[in-house]
């Protein structure tokens, strides 16, 4: 799978499972090194500007642990880290009135 496929399948599990009044949906992730789950924090933004968090079902989080898997994989399989680790955190945004996704990967090292 191309790496645009897996970003549309992230933006397609937070859209399905945000808040319908959130504009923008931010998530902290951190994929667990052994691959075998993660930590997430939920937050979104409402057309006027606040700021609150959201709780997803149990399959919107595997479904994201398991495309978050596949993404880290994709970087080390097309040799994308340039000689560091794999990115274990990220930060993703999406926009959702233009359906928009960005990534902030982060390293441990």
């Amino acid at each position: 799978m191309k790496d645009r496929e897996i970003i549309e399948k992230i933006g397609r599990i937070l859209l399905s499972c945000g808040p319908e009044v959130a504009t923008k949906i931010v998530v902290r992730a951190e994929v667990f090194r052994e691959n075998d789950g993660g930590r997430y924090e939920f937050d979104y933004v409402d057309k006027y500007g606040n700021l609150d968090w959201f709780s997803p079902d149990g399959d919107a989080v595997d479904d994201l642990t398991d495309a978050l898997i596949e993404y880290k994989t994709f970087f080390l399989e097309n040799n994308l880290t340039n000689g560091r680790e794999v990115w274990s955190k990220c930060e993703i945004t999406v926009d959702v009135s233009q359906k928009k996704i960005s990534f902030d990967l982060q390293h441990d090292d």
